[in-house]
């Protein structure tokens, strides 16, 4: 029995002297050299775009037509077939769509493709598109996994020593990728169809837990109003919304909706339940809301009928006062902002009137 034991106890300092030996033959994790690993993420409306990619460096070499050949070329140590430019080094360069794009005008679905570029000595170079994003560069390149292709135009540009990837030129629907290296910069124009993405998320937002608060509906209405979309599925969402409280923030909303709709007298008469209902703070957010938009008799409508409802409220007379600036009425702007400095207001209300006080030349 002994013996046993002993051979059991040195089988196992012998499976530990293995393991261990593993566990210390293993490398550090080091920098990797000379080409570091890099990622550039641009969000369009609620979708991103995202680039992985290992930057080389110029290093005095010349790059266009030698480093980088022209054409396709077959790469030694791979699988013989004519490969594009892998834009970038060591792995596959990567870009992601988190939804359906539209790539050079060209539909590309959600999803993640290898990148490469065909350089041509015209000046102009052509994108590729590959269902394949796990090769190691272009050394297994397969045109037969191709998405897409198409031609871009290069542009001349300062000289950059690492290659590099960016997003310039945004817009509410798009964005350009460019890839810049040495003196040559290759766009390319990403675009989303964002208001049909948000509005298709907003649906299956009101699903899931959100979908049992008004203050959902209402965003969702709200943003539809704004970006002038999808009017019916907004008003249905703006009558959830009134349903669930029926409040000045709600029926405000429902009014917005249904004046893009070109309901106007219906419009009309909601803004003004919605008045008759209003907070302090919502009155008089509306009032600045109806400023901004340029209706400023409108706005000053508001706050004169928030000073009446909350006469005690310095800030009612203070937000009077900037509605009396912004028409150029400095009379009534003055006296304004006096009256709400005599009624002992926040710290804030005070220094907003002595603010403009001193503008006009009053205090």
């Amino acid at each position: 029995m002994r013996k046993l034991h002993a051979l059991g106890a040195a089988t196992h300092l012998l499976l530990i002297s293995l393991i261990s030996l593993k566990a210390v033959s293993q490398p550090i994790t080091t920098p990797r050299t000379p080409s570091p690993a890099a990622s550039v993420t641009q969000t369009i409306g609620i979708s991103s775009v995202i680039v992985n990619y290992s930057r080389p460096s110029v290093k005095g070499r010349e790059i266009w037509g030698k480093l980088v050949p022209y054409g396709l070329n077959v790469v030694p140590g791979g699988n013989g077939t004519p490969a594009p430019w892998r834009a970038g080094a060591n792995e596959n360069t990567t870009i992601k769509f988190s939804d359906d794009a539209m790539v050079e005008g060209k539909p590309v679905p959600a999803g993640l493709y290898g990148l490469f570029f065909i350089v041509n000595q015209d000046n102009t170079a052509e994108l590729i598109l590959s269902k394949d994003n796990q090769s190691w560069g272009n050394f297994f390149y397969d045109p037969s996994h191709d998405l897409l292709r198409t031609k871009v135009q290069l542009r001349e540009i300062s000289f950059t020593e690492m290659l590099t990837y960016d997003f310039i030129n945004s817009t509410k629907n798009s964005s350009e990728l460019v890839l810049s290296w040495e003196k040559k910069q290759f766009p390319v124009k990403i675009e989303y169809d964002v208001d049909k993405i948000v509005m298709a998320n907003a649906a299956a937002e009101l699903k899931s837990a959100k979908g049992f608060g008004w203050q959902a509906y209402t965003s969702a209405a709200n943003y539809a109003a704004q970006n002038k979309t999808d009017y019916d599925q907004a008003l249905k969402w703006a009558d959830q919304a009134v349903t669930m409280n029926k409040s000045f923030a709600t029926l405000n909303v429902k009014s917005n909706v249904l004046k893009g709709m070109g309901k106007t007298e219906e419009a009309d008469k909601l803004v003004n339940d919605a008045i008759a209902i209003a907070t302090e703070n919502e009155l008089n957010n509306y009032g600045y809301q109806l400023m901004n938009n340029g209706q400023v008799d409108k706005a000053i409508e508001m706050f004169i009928l928030n000073t009446k409802r909350f006469p005690k409220s310095a800030n009612c007379f203070d937000s009077l006062g900037e509605g009396y600036v912004t028409k150029g009425d400095s009379k009534n702007a003055i006296a304004n902002f006096k009256k709400s400095l005599s009624m002992d207001p926040p710290a804030n209300v005070k220094a907003n009137s002595e603010k403009f006080l001193k503008q006009l030349g009053a205090l």
